[in-house]
C-alpha cells in the first residue's frame, strides 16, 4: 500500500475519533456545568477541558476570558484550531475524499453526509442546543465505526484505520484521567479555606457532591459510568475509577484493553521496520500487565500518565516513520 493511502487511512480514523472524543468531553463538562457551584469551581472545570488538548494557549490569544460559551465556540466551531469538532470532521472527510478506492461506498457516504449535515447546523449554529449537536456528533462517529467493522475487508485498509482509532483512543483516555485528577486536586486546594455558612470549609461541606459529580463526569466522559456501576457496586472512588480507565481488560477505552488490540494489528503488518513498534508496545504490554492501582497511586497517578503518554506517542510515531509519509501532521 502506498504510504499517502495509508496516511489518509490512518488520519481518517484518528480525527474522527478525536471529534467524538471531543463531544463527549464537551457534553459532559457542559451537563455538569449547569449544577449550583461555585464560579471558581466552574471556571476550573472549563480551563481543564482546554488543557487536556493543550489549547490554552492557543484559545488565549482568540479570547480574553475562559467561559463556557467561549470554550464551547472554540471546541466546536473554530476552525484555527486544529482538534475542534468542525476541524476534525472536515479532515475526517477530506482524507476519506482523497482515498474513496480504499474503502467501501457505505463508508464514505457516512463521511460525507456527515460534513453536508454539519454544513446545515453550523447556518443556524446561535439557535442550536450545545448538547443536541454534541450528541449527533457522538452518533456520527459511532455510525462510521459500525459502517467500517460491518463493511470491509480485513485486509491492510481496515488495519490503518483501527491502529490510528486505537492510537487516539489510548491518547485521549490517559489526557483525561490525568487532568481530571490534577483538576480534582486543584478545586479541593481551590475549596479549602473557604468559610461556609456554618463555618465549614467549602471542601467540607460540598466535598461529597463535588467527587461524586467530578468522577462521574470523567466516568461519562469515555461511556463508562454504566460499566462501573456493574463491576464496583459501591461510591464511585478516585482508585476505582483509575484501575477501570487503566487496567481493565474488557473495558473498550482503557489503556490496556487499547495496547493488547493494537498488538495483533502490527503483527499483521509486519514489515521491515515494525520489529522496534513490535517491541515498544510488548514492553508497554508488560509494564501494564505486571502493574496494580496500589503502585500507581504510589508512584504517582500524574506520574504514571505522563509516562504513559510519552510511550504511547512515541509508539505513535515510530509507526508514522514506518509506515505513513513522511512528516505527518495531526
Amino acid at each position: 500500500m502506498l504510504s499517502r493511502t495509508a496516511d489518509c487511512l490512518y488520519w481518517m480514523a484518528r480525527y474522527t475519533e478525536r471529534a467524538e472524543n471531543t463531544a463527549r468531553m464537551l457534553d459532559v463538562n457542559h451537563q455538569t456545568s449547569l449544577l449550583p457551584q461555585p464560579a471558581e469551581f466552574l471556571e476550573q472545570s472549563w480551563k481543564k477541558l482546554l488543557t487536556i488538548s493543550k489549547l490554552e494557549t492557543l484559545f488565549l490569544e482568540k479570547y480574553d476570558v475562559i467561559t463556557r460559551e467561549n470554550v464551547l465556540d472554540f471546541m466546536i466551531y473554530e476552525t484555527s484550531n486544529p482538534s475542534s469538532i468542525v476541524s476534525c470532521l472536515f479532515a475526517a472527510r477530506e482524507n476519506a475524499r482523497v482515498i474513496r478506492g480504499k474503502i467501501t461506498s457505505e463508508a464514505w457516504e457516512t463521511q460525507n453526509t456527515t460534513w453536508l449535515e454539519l454544513q446545515r447546523i453550523l447556518e443556524s449554529r446561535n439557535q442550536t442546543d450545545p448538547s443536541r449537536l454534541l450528541e449527533w456528533v457522538k452518533h456520527r462517529c459511532h455510525l462510521f465505526r459500525g459502517v467500517m467493522h460491518g463493511t470491509m475487508l480485513k485486509n491492510e485498509a481496515f488495519y490503518f484505520m483501527n491502529v490510528g482509532t486505537l492510537l487516539e483512543r489510548a491518547d485521549n483516555t490517559a489526557r483525561i484521567l490525568e487532568t481530571k485528577y490534577e483538576g480534582q486536586v486543584a478545586l479541593k486546594a481551590l475549596g479549602k479555606g473557604k468559610e461556609g455558612k456554618e463555618g465549614k470549609s467549602v471542601d467540607e461541606t460540598d466535598g461529597n457532591f463535588f467527587d461524586f459529580y467530578h468522577w462521574a463526569a470523567l466516568l461519562r466522559s469515555v461511556s463508562a459510568f454504566e460499566i462501573y456501576r456493574q463491576i464496583y457496586s459501591d461510591q464511585v472512588s478516585p482508585k476505582k475509577v483509575a484501575q477501570l480507565l487503566i487496567f481493565n481488560r474488557q473495558m473498550p477505552r482503557s489503556l490496556v484493553c487499547c495496547v493488547n488490540e493494537l498488538i495483533p494489528l502490527i503483527a499483521e503488518m509486519k514489515n521491515q521496520q515494525s520489529k522496534e513498534i513490535e517491541r515498544l508496545l510488548g514492553k508497554l504490554k508488560a509494564s501494564l500487565d505486571y502493574s496494580d492501582i496500589d503502585e500507581v497511586f504510589s508512584q504517582g497517578l500524574e506520574e504514571f500518565i505522563k509516562e504513559f503518554l510519552e510511550r504511547i506517542n512515541h509508539i505513535a510515531d515510530e509507526f508514522s516513520n514506518a509506515y505513513l509519509i513522511p512528516l505527518a501532521v495531526a
